[in-house]
């Protein structure tokens, strides 16, 4: 039996690992909070911790991104998920923010789950490419996320 290179597993990427990384220290954070008002608050000032932490070009995305996202789904509540920026409905993923440099693509990303209503027949988009925030892109980030909850 012959084995190729191209045909072996190589494991997770050094990205993936960090990520890994990130939702197990995530989790364990969660574990020990008290009360549900102490997480959800210690959960918004992760958020804003991890924007903060992240390239300006993604941070000036992620921010506008976030600000939209409370604004316009209050209902929506920030989290951290595998370290990234991410919005819970009843405690499951609605939305996050991918940035760019995370997983080193060529542009930041806004993903929602299976959680959101955005259905639309029988095919439709589950993530959006994000290079610019724009007055419009606000408006069709504000939709999608209005519709994701109703």
């Amino acid at each position: 039996m012959s084995s190729t290179e191209s045909s072996t597993y190589q494991g997770f990427t050094a990205e993936e690992r960090a990520a890994m990384k990130d939702h197990a220290q995530e989790q364990k954070k969660a574990a020990r909070r008290s009360s549900h008002a102490d997480k959800t608050a210690q959960e918004q000032r992760d958020v804003l911790a991890k924007i903060a932490e992240m390239q300006e070009s993604d941070r000036i995305l992620a921010e506008r991104v976030h600000a939209v996202i409370t604004v316009s789904a209050p209902a929506l509540a920030p989290k951290l998920w595998y370290g990234m920026p991410a919005y819970t409905l009843h405690g499951k993923i609605v939305c996050h923010f991918q940035s760019a440099a995370k997983f080193k693509t060529r542009y930041a990303t806004l993903g929602f789950s299976d959680q959101a209503n955005l259905d639309d027949g029988t095919m439709w988009a589950a993530g959006f490419a994000l290079t610019e925030v724009t007055a419009e892109v606000e408006a069709r980030i504000s939709a999608l996320v209005k519709q994701a909850v109703s």
